[in-house]
């Protein structure tokens, strides 16, 4: 049964990204009701790599400063949540309890760019699930590119196993703060159907 038209404008048609936020914190609960609903999202083999950080605490928040890009630095230190959206590199070790049918672990093993290539896919679209979660709950999102991937790494993942993808500030948007919504492609141009 669709969703009524003001879930979709929620979701979709009238949610925008947002580039400063209200002084209104984000609590430990909705940050795991997110999560919550993210991950029932498909992913291959149920292989769910994505990996999220809520940055949030002044030191966090610290850690992450010199990794941003000048023009995403203060809208950043100020959103109430920043997620770093990783994805995991040995993602395929949880297999054997994600899919417990079949061995697809095995599939993966020394296969660095199978690997890679699941995991940042997968891990993708997992990271659209988040934001499609935040705004189901209320939130409106930031998401962004302007960082530096290697100093999130090195700040954030030392161990090399995950590696960061994209960020994306959570809270309660400020509409003073929206920018003009850009067009979008029409159908024909983005589509085809055969």
């Amino acid at each position: 049964m669709p969703l009524p038209a003001a879930c979709l404008d929620q979701i979709f048609r009238a949610a925008r990204t947002h580039n400063g936020f209200v002084d209104t914190p984000v609590p430990d609960a909705t940050l795991r009701e997110i999560f919550d609903l993210l991950k029932w999202g498909p992913t291959s083999s149920n292989s769910s790599p994505g990996r999220f950080v809520f940055v949030r605490g002044e030191a966090a928040k610290e850690k992450l400063r010199p990794a941003l890009a000048e023009s995403n630095r203060a809208k950043t230190m100020a959103a109430p949540v920043t997620v770093i959206v990783a994805y995991d590199t040995e993602f395929y070790e949880e297999l054997p309890q994600l899919y417990p049918q079949v061995d697809f672990r095995s599939g993966y093993l020394g296969k660095t760019a199978l690997i890679e290539t699941t995991a940042f896919r997968n891990g993708t679209l997992q990271g659209a699930y988040l934001i499609i979660a935040a705004r189901a709950l209320g939130l409106d999102c930031g998401p962004m590119s302007g960082f530096d991937n290697a100093k999130v790494d090195a700040a954030f993942f030392p161990d090399g196993k995950w590696k960061s993808n994209f960020l994306c500030n959570l809270g309660y948007g400020d509409p003073a703060k929206v920018r003009p919504r850009n067009p979008r492609l029409d159908f024909a141009t983005a589509c085809r159907i055969e």
